[in-house]
């Protein structure tokens, strides 16, 4: 006798066979080689793609440098960096992504920048293919609403640095459906990282309540109560906190935390969100961090130096 499989199970089984081998990143810088390094090594075909062929290639070089360091500190095998190494491919023309199961756009968080590119992906991408980003806080419905394929798209928000750190945040938009969500959560847990997944409001989780505390560290430091040196050690020792504040404002990068709290700031309409003014003004000065050499703290010696 024919054994009777109900229709609901069948649907789950449906969505839990979409499989993912191919994959392409649009942005080879920080985050987009990281997501590029963590999916090589978990054996997918990682396809990277950038403004110029240069851009791409450092970018492969960076991941090829890291795998290098994970190979010395006895993390990965030399068998395991080579397997990964002959799983990254440049992606010198959007057309080279024509075949990818995903593509995670890893670009700045600027929507408008954000939206170029979905405009010049969609049209390349076959029907079936998954969009995702990696924005830390735009709303995903909304990007979701340019593209060719709101069903198909999806937040998958790597920690930064990607390789290190194991949270992932996956976010669906209103109109993701079950079967891109299971994909996504597939390809995290192949990864070995562990997901959240979060609701789509500004800043997600991690965000809401992280950036709006380095935010609060640097009107501290704006009105006086306290120097540089001074907020850090307090929130290291105080708080374990493996970093002060104002250091892990410099890692992510000054710009970046400046337009989370835009988000936060526009999206829910409280003042608890306003940028400190002196987070503006170091953005305005071009300094960013620890990218551009200075910040809170100025690395340009061998030591980094705290600036205020």
């Amino acid at each position: 006798m024919e054994k009777f499989t109900p229709a609901f199970l069948l649907e789950a089984e449906n969505i839990m066979t979409k499989e993912i081998k191919k994959i392409g990143i649009v942005g080879a810088g920080q985050m987009g080689g990281g997501i590029a390094h963590v999916s090589a090594l978990a054996g997918y075909d990682v396809y990277i793609n950038d403004l110029t062929p240069d851009v791409i290639n450092a970018g492969i070089a960076s991941v090829e440098g890291n795998l290098a360091r994970q190979v010395s500190s006895e993390k990965i095998s030399s068998e395991d960096r080579d397997a990964a190494l002959a799983k990254l491919h440049a992606a010198n023309d959007m057309q080279d992504l024509a075949d990818c199961d995903l593509v995670i756009e890893a670009a700045s968080e600027n929507e408008a920048i954000k939206r170029q590119i979905y405009n010049s992906v969609c049209p390349v991408l076959k029907p079936g293919a998954i969009l995702a980003t990696n924005t830390s806080s735009i709303s995903i419905t909304r990007m979701a609403s340019s593209t060719d394929r709101a069903e198909q798209f999806i937040g998958i928000h790597f920690m930064n640095p990607v390789p290190v750190m194991k949270l992932v945040e996956i976010v669906r938009g209103i109109a993701t459906d079950d079967e891109t969500f299971e994909a996504a959560r597939n390809y995290v847990d192949r990864l070995g990282k562990i997901y959240a997944v979060s609701e789509d409001f500004p800043g997600f989780m991690v965000n809401r309540i992280l950036i709006p505390m380095i935010n609060e560290a640097i009107y501290t430091l704006y009105e006086g109560v306290g120097s540089v040196e001074s907020i850090d050690t307090s929130l290291r020792l105080g708080a374990n906190h493996p970093m002060g504040p104002l250091q892990l404002a410099d890692f992510i990068g000054l710009d970046t935390c400046l337009s989370i709290m835009q988000v936060l700031h526009d999206g829910l309409s409280d003042t608890k969100y306003r940028p400190c003014p002196l987070l503006v003004k170091y953005v305005e000065a071009g300094w960013l961090g620890k990218k551009s050499g200075r910040g809170f703290y100025d690395y340009r010696g061998e030591e980094p130096v705290p600036t205020r």
